[in-house]
Formats: structure tokens, sequence, C-alpha cells
């Protein structure tokens, strides 16, 4: 499976997976279970797009530099401008809707993110498993040679 059915996939099941998961992490800690899973859907949804905004940005300012090398600094300074914005976001909603300091939502919220790094991870590898590698991470007939 590639292109648009193969990102569609993708993201439809990881979202699903993850509000699954939200719901159950917050029930744990003892939130009620709607409201987890409202929140849940919720922070999804604002991943989601924030994901799309940051891109864009990012890819926009990346378009204007001189040496566009994806280098390690590069990769580091995406991955952590997307975390800290959708930080930024979620502390608040997390303290509005769970009605907790912002504190305990920022400590809510790294929690997550530190769960995220792991599924996120885990996730592609089983992703790649089941559905094979898209094509930009195929090997051509003259690079398996």
């Amino acid at each position: 499976m590639q292109g648009v059915k193969r990102k569609l996939v993708f993201v439809t099941s990881f979202e699903l997976i993850a509000v699954a998961f939200n719901t159950l992490i917050l029930t744990a800690l003892g939130h009620d279970t709607s409201l987890s899973g409202g929140l849940a859907v919720a922070c999804s949804t604002v991943a989601m797009l924030w994901n799309l905004c940051w891109n864009s940005a990012f890819e926009y300012w990346e378009a204007r530099r001189a040496d566009r090398t994806r280098t390690l600094f590069r990769r580091a300074l995406h991955a952590i401008g997307f975390e800290t914005g959708l930080l930024g976001v979620l502390v608040p909603l997390f303290a509005y809707a769970l009605h907790v300091p912002l504190l305990d939502a920022l400590v809510l919220n790294v929690g997550l993110v530190m769960f995220f790094l792991v599924y996120t991870f885990t996730f592609n590898l089983i992703f790649d498993k089941v559905f094979g590698l898209p094509l930009s991470a195929q090997q051509t007939q003259a690079q398996a040679s």
C-alpha cells in the first residue's frame, strides 16, 4: 500500500489507537471515562492540526535556507518546536478540562509526551511490518546489488 491511501490508513489507525491509550491512561489516573475520552479526542484533533501548521511553517522556513540538509540538529529543532508548541496548547486545555493547576497539567503532558515517544516508535515499526515500507524507504535495484 502506497501514497495517499497509506497515509490515510496510517494517520487514522495511529490516532484511533492514541485516543484509546489516552482515554485509558487518564481514566487510570482517576478521571471520568467520558471526560477522558473527550479530552483524548480533543488532543488528537489539536495534535493533527498543529502538525499540519507546524510542518507547513517549518518547511517554509527550511526552503529559504541556503543549506537545506536535514541534519540531526535541524531534526531536533523540528521535534522540539513541535512538542513545545503542542504543550503550549494542551497544557491549558488539560488544566481547564481536568480542573487542575497548570503545573499538574504540564507534568501530565510531559508524561504523555514520553509515552508517545515509545508509542510512535513502536507503531511505526509494526505499521511497516504489516503494510510494508513506503516507496521512499525502499531500496532500488542498484542499491540492493
